[in-house]
């Protein structure tokens, strides 16, 4: 089964998170835990823990189908260790808050260089943070989305994935999300079936299928290589509609999180019914 969702609000607290994202219509739904543009957050209470338990079982939800992401402010691969250390502490706090409401992934940016080390030396520190989160706290997979490679982020290439996941120590606990939008702006272009098949075939070979453990599902306002996040709603951008298409027939796709992020959350409902729309096999 195809899993689509939304990166739903937690307005008025995380147990509204899977109640949004049913009235949408969603198999699946990302989610920040905390407020993504601060350092700190209060505590998870019991009774908001029990909250989201209550509404996932209400909307049929798994931990599976859950995609929750970190907050902004956090770099694993800062140059400076002071940065670096406030972005694990708050990166092992995200992964603790994802045990208690009992989800089985987080997923990140990885990380920027700021142009003061080199691309190598920060994809170096990334994977180190990575391997002392995953210490810290058990049970929680470590998902590292694609960027577009703006600036000096780092992960918009599937070979800078595979880097990273090759200094992981614990190989059951990491994995990769893959954001269309990013793929297409940093060179990937997705938009034929014979472009689309080789992008997914070179993932395959570099990173691996066993590592996709969900999709972000945006078109894009900059077209190829522009290297420039500016997301769109689906077919109203430079993507188009077919690879959204592709996606939906794809059977290496089933059953994870594929989570829209477009610009105008007005229309999620259309776009869910939209992507099953694409569906020409049975994919139930």
């Amino acid at each position: 089964m195809k899993r689509v969702g939304a990166h739903v609000s937690i307005a008025g607290g995380v147990g509204n998170a899977p109640l949004n994202a049913r009235a949408i219509g969603a198999r699946a739904f990302a989610m920040f835990t905390k407020n993504q543009r601060q350092w700190k957050s209060r505590p998870l209470t019991p009774p908001e823990i029990d909250a989201f338990h209550q509404g996932m079982a209400e909307g049929g939800f798994r931990a599976d189908d859950v995609l929750p992401h970190d907050g902004y402010l956090i770099n694993l691969g800062h140059p400076e260790e002071g940065p670096r250390q406030q972005s694990l502490e708050a990166f092992i706090d995200e992964l603790e808050r994802c045990r208690l409401l009992g989800l089985n992934r987080l997923n990140f940016h990885p990380g920027s260089h700021l142009r003061q080390i080199s691309p190598e030396a920060c994809l170096d520190r990334i994977a180190e943070s990575v391997n002392r989160a995953l210490e810290a706290v058990q049970g929680v997979t470590a998902v590292i989305e694609n960027t577009a490679g703006q600036g000096s982020n780092l992960g918009f290439a599937f070979e800078q994935l595979a880097y990273l996941i090759e200094r992981i120590e614990d190989k059951s606990r990491i994995g990769v999300c893959l954001d269309t939008c990013h793929a297409f702006v940093a060179g990937y272009d997705l938009r034929d079936a014979a472009s689309y098949a080789e992008v997914m075939a070179g993932f395959g070979s570099i990173v691996g299928f066993s590592y996709l453990k969900g999709m972000h599902l945006n078109d894009s306002k900059p077209d190829l290589g522009d290297r420039v996040d500016r997301h769109q709603s689906i077919g109203k951008g430079k993507l188009g509609l077919e690879p959204f298409r592709f996606i939906m027939n794809d059977p290496r796709l089933e059953e994870i999180p594929l989570v829209l992020e477009t610009i105008d959350e007005t229309l999620w409902p259309e776009e869910i019914r939209l992507l099953y729309s694409l569906v020409e096999t049975d994919q139930d």
